[in-house]
């Protein structure tokens, strides 16, 4: 029993790794459920991503136990709007709820060593589902530099 973590293509990928993206939607909805925000139901943009990742500019990580898989990072690589340095923006990371003894960590570690072997100056993280996970970015050399609010209308 070994975990991998690579890039894989996500227009191809999608369909195997759909019941993962909805436990991670489900588990963003509990948590935003207990802040007091709804949610609607899961309904990707998959037409968005899909041209994302047909430019180059989503990177899509697959973490995978024996070849199943068990986790994944989407992160975009673009220039910063403010100064045009390369950057990375998480999308969404997300480990199975069995599997999270150090897959998380291999992932990022995965996307920040691509990311900077692109050139990129800085990677953006947030935490959506578990608050506990920003512990892990601090381990990992990530700064706190925001908070993300949400005002419901």
């Amino acid at each position: 029993m070994s975990y991998t973590v690579a890039i894989e293509n996500f227009i191809e990928t999608y369909s195997e790794l759909e019941p993962i993206y909805r436990e991670h939607y489900s588990e963003l909805v509990a948590r935003q459920s207990a802040c007091g925000i709804s949610m609607p139901p899961y309904r990707p943009r998959l037409d968005e991503y899909r041209k994302a990742a047909s430019a180059g500019y989503l990177l899509h990580f697959v973490a995978r136990l024996d070849g199943e898989a068990v986790g994944y990072a989407n992160c975009y690589i673009t220039s910063d709007m403010h100064n045009s340095e390369l950057i990375g923006m998480e999308d969404a990371v997300f480990v199975t709820s069995k599997h999270r003894k150090g897959v998380g960590r291999m992932l990022m570690n995965a996307g920040l060593a691509e990311l900077k072997r692109r050139g990129a100056k800085h990677a953006f993280v947030s935490v959506t589902t578990d608050p506990r996970v920003a512990l892990l970015w601090k381990r990992m050399g990530f700064k706190e530099t925001a908070i993300q609010m949400t005002y419901t209308f």
